[in-house]
């Protein structure tokens, strides 16, 4: 398939009701409706493809965008691709994809460390979002004294950051307490100190989860045999 027919396919696949819903998540005005599990049955034919995913990425369409990053080959991506990703958006509704891709590229360690000291609301959220995103793949990615130090991090900053910088890094927090178990008890205690995270979900019906109870809930979740 190439970008031509793969939007083609996309634009059959969408359903009005959920474009609403997209646009209500900050996908922006092109947008078909296309639910993610579609995609994923276009990721799955395709597999990888670099040079398909930039033609993708081009077209400016929210889900063609998603496919784009679920295909592209992360081996690849230089810092400046990565600036440009970041950058094109819409990281409200692409940012879990692109947090994915990017914490298993080369870049993933100094991308990360750099966007997390961003004053720039989107590059901060996503610097954050890759660390959530490594310690899912492989919590050995990074150390406990490296995750011990952005928790302190976060505890410091959290309230005084941007809107969507906050909604990630309280994810990041979460992430360290579920997936650094020697961290566990440091990050419930530094999420008990910050207290209630208030971020700004726009029209959706979305919260943020309350670190605490979310941490202890997967820890219970992860035990079970």
């Amino acid at each position: 398939m190439n970008a031509r027919e793969i939007l083609a396919t996309l634009e059959k696949l969408g359903k009005p009701q959920t474009a609403a819903i997209y646009r209500r998540h900050g996908s922006g005005e092109k947008v078909f409706g296309v639910l993610t599990s579609e995609i994923a049955k276009l990721q799955k034919k395709i597999k990888v493809d670099h040079a398909l995913a930039l033609e993708l990425w081009k077209t400016g369409h929210a889900e063609a965008r998603i496919l784009a990053l679920l295909i592209s080959d992360p081996q690849k991506l230089t810092r400046a691709d990565a600036n440009r990703l970041v950058k094109d958006g819409p990281v409200r509704f692409v940012g879990c994809y692109l947090s994915g891709l990017l914490a298993r590229s080369p870049i993933a360690e100094k991308t990360m460390g750099a966007w997390m000291k961003s004053p720039d609301e989107s590059v901060r959220e996503m610097g954050y979002g890759i660390l959530g995103a490594r310690l899912k793949d492989d919590p050995d990615s990074i150390s406990d004294e490296d995750a011990s130090r952005v928790l302190t991090t976060i505890e410091k900053e959290i309230h005084r950051s941007p809107n969507w910088a906050r909604y990630a890094m309280n994810g990041a927090l979460i992430s360290i307490g579920v997936f650094k178990p020697a961290l566990r008890e440091q990050a419930m205690s530094a999420a008990r100190r910050i207290g209630k995270v208030d971020v700004d979900q726009g029209e959706t019906c979305c919260k943020t989860p309350d670190a605490v109870s979310y941490i202890e809930k997967a820890s219970k979740r992860k035990r079970c045999p």
